[in-house]
This record gives C-alpha cells, sequence and structure tokens, in this order.
C-alpha cells in the first residue's frame, strides 16, 4: 500500500508526510456503482484516491441527479473537507465510477497536518480551487452549452476519467447525470453517431471525437 501511495501522492508530499498518511490512513475498497458518500452522512475522515475513479452528484427535491465533477488518483474531494471540520451533513453523493481504493484521513490529523507541512496545506487550498473550478464549469455548461454540446463533453470527460473510448452506460444513466430524459438522450445520442462522433452498440457507446 505505501508504494501504491507514494506513487499517487510522492510528487506532492514529503517522505515524512506518505509515513504519516500510511500509518494513520484506513484503506477502503469500493467496486464499480458503490456508494461512497451519501447525502445527509456524517463525516469524520476525508478521502485520498489512490486508484480509481469517482462522480460526485447533487440531488434536487425530486431525487434527479446532477453531476459535478469526477475525481481521479491523487486527489480528494472538497466537499468532505468542509463537512468534517464543520461537523456537517454531507450534501453530495460519490459514487464509485470504476473500482476504487482509497485512504480515509481522520479528521484529526487534517487540521494537524495543516498546520505541521506546508505541502497538506497546499494541496487542501488547491483541491478547494480545482473542486470549486469544476463546479463552475460544470454551472457554464448548464447555462451556456446547448444540450448536444452537453452531451458531448460529458462523454468525453467520461472517457478521460475511465482512460477508455468504449463506455459501458445506458441511456437512462446519463439521462439521470445530465438532469434530462432518456428519450432527448437517445435522440442526441444518434445526431452524434450520424456526425461520427461516436459509435453505438448494443451495450456501450465508443467516443471516436476525444
Amino acid at each position: 500500500m505505501k508504494a501504491l501511495l507514494q506513487d499517487a501522492y510522492g510528487f506532492i508530499f514529503e517522505d515524512e508526510l506518505i509515513d504519516e498518511i500510511h500509518k494513520v490512513g484506513i484503506y477502503k475498497q469500493f467496486k464499480q456503482n458503490d456508494t461512497i458518500i451519501e447525502i445527509g452522512d456524517y463525516l469524520k475522515s476525508m478521502p485520498l484516491l489512490i486508484s480509481g475513479a469517482i462522480k460526485v452528484l447533487r440531488e434536487d427535491q425530486d431525487g434527479d441527479e446532477l453531476l459535478l465533477y469526477f475525481l481521479e488518483r491523487g486527489d480528494t474531494c472538497a466537499m468532505t473537507l468542509t463537512c468534517c471540520i464543520g461537523n456537517a451533513q454531507s450534501e453530495i453523493r460519490a459514487i464509485a465510477e470504476s473500482d476504487t481504493e482509497l485512504l480515509m484521513i481522520p479528521v484529526q490529523k487534517m487540521e494537524e497536518w495543516t498546520a505541521k507541512y506546508t505541502s497538506w496545506r497546499q494541496f487542501v487550498f488547491e483541491s478547494y480551487q480545482n473542486r470549486l473550478s469544476e463546479m463552475l464549469d460544470t454551472l457554464d455548461t448548464i447555462a451556456f452549452l446547448k444540450m448536444d454540446e452537453r452531451l458531448m463533453k460529458y462523454l468525453r470527460d467520461k472517457a478521460k476519467i475511465n482512460q477508455n473510448e468504449t463506455l459501458k452506460i445506458t441511456h437512462q444513466q446519463i439521462a439521470y447525470e445530465l438532469h434530462t430524459s432518456r428519450v432527448v438522450i437517445s435522440r442526441l445520442l444518434k445526431k452524434l453517431e450520424i456526425d461520427n462522433k461516436i459509435k453505438l452498440h448494443r451495450n456501450s457507446i465508443e467516443v471516436i471525437d476525444l
């Protein structure tokens, strides 16, 4: 595990901090589509992503989901930092996009390391900035892009995070994450295929225009 930790975070953290993370971090594994954090959870630790990918979503009053951003190896979730430090309930849902390995860091250590290690403090601040930028990008996408452009951006982002141009996903799943209907998604996917940007298969979508 220490080798995986070093590989994912060694370029960010000094050796002393890597040693501390290895000692106190709680190792967890999640399968694809497992729920890692649920809306309403009280969080006592923050995740460091060792391998895999996570999608972070919000939910409206009707239970419809909206994709906010993806996390990949070397990331953490700024929303969990806020919940841990403020002892507040989670306002997001985190789901394993692929098989995922995490190290969970207790909130006490988060605060201690902020004072002790410059690299940790910078990592936390940059995580806040990166997640804020991604959420603003999501807002811009909703406000300014047409649905076919939003869909294509979503497919490209998903292919990138999974490191695979072939996506095993249903039209209904896409509709949930883009907060629209399955009928609209199916129609737009067919249009994107005609435009030679994707190729539709029986149970998957191949992204051609990356």
